[in-house]
């Protein structure tokens, strides 16, 4: 089973921000200091967006290219796939994604109803939801 890494959006305004990152790019990749010790893992894996406290998409990893300076591209397939949005706590750089993965959503599924992240959060920690 690949392993999957967890990136904050950060600069999106909204996912329609996110999936601007996206548009008629032939190529997407994420620059980051260090490669992660489980690489060869992550390939096949996903990259997962998090968004105002939430994971709302994913981008398949399909491999890691070291740039001239040291640091790393993390290259991913140029498609943004939506997930149904799971409470996450934003960090810094990336990290190994632990528990399941949000399941994709499906073609029309509206996710409008779904809370945001940290009241979700702060009810799961209470045991409410």
């Amino acid at each position: 089973m690949p392993l999957h890494l967890t990136k904050i959006a950060f600069g999106a305004k909204s996912y329609a921000g996110i999936e601007g990152w996206y548009a008629d790019r032939p190529r997407v990749s994420v620059n980051t200091r260090y490669r992660p010790t489980r690489w060869e893992e992550c390939i096949g894996g996903s990259l997962f967006w998090i968004h105002e406290h939430n994971l709302v998409a994913r981008s398949p990893i399909i491999g890691f290219t070291e740039q001239d300076n040291g640091r790393w591209f993390i290259d991913l397939e140029p498609r943004l796939i939506a997930v149904l949005p799971k409470p996450k706590r934003a960090h810094q750089g990336w990290r190994y994604l632990k528990g399941d993965p949000p399941r994709d959503l499906e073609e029309g599924e509206d996710i409008g109803d779904i809370m945001p992240g940290r009241l979700a959060g702060r009810l799961q920690k209470l045991g409410l939801i």
